[in-house]
């Protein structure tokens, strides 16, 4: 398991992942998806909502976010 976060509050583009976030989660589910064999699945964690994704369904806004919080918070 590879686990990251990202504390925005300090950054200079927060309102961009504000957005990014809220566009993310819009589609996400509230329960984990079964996805497939050796797929990725993520758990989205935004305040005090957490929701599931999985791969190969994700959106452009999930993909985006994950590789942006993978990235920033390693």
């Amino acid at each position: 398991m590879r686990e990251a976060q990202v504390d925005t509050g300090d950054l200079p583009d927060a309102e961009e992942w504000k957005a990014l976030a809220d566009e993310a989660l819009a589609t996400a589910g509230e329960s984990p998806s079964a996805g497939v064999p050796d797929g990725f699945h993520y758990a989205l964690t935004v305040g005090d909502r957490t929701v599931h994704c999985a791969d190969p369904g994700l959106t452009e806004a999930q993909r985006k976010l994950i590789s942006r919080v993978l990235k920033e918070g390693a």
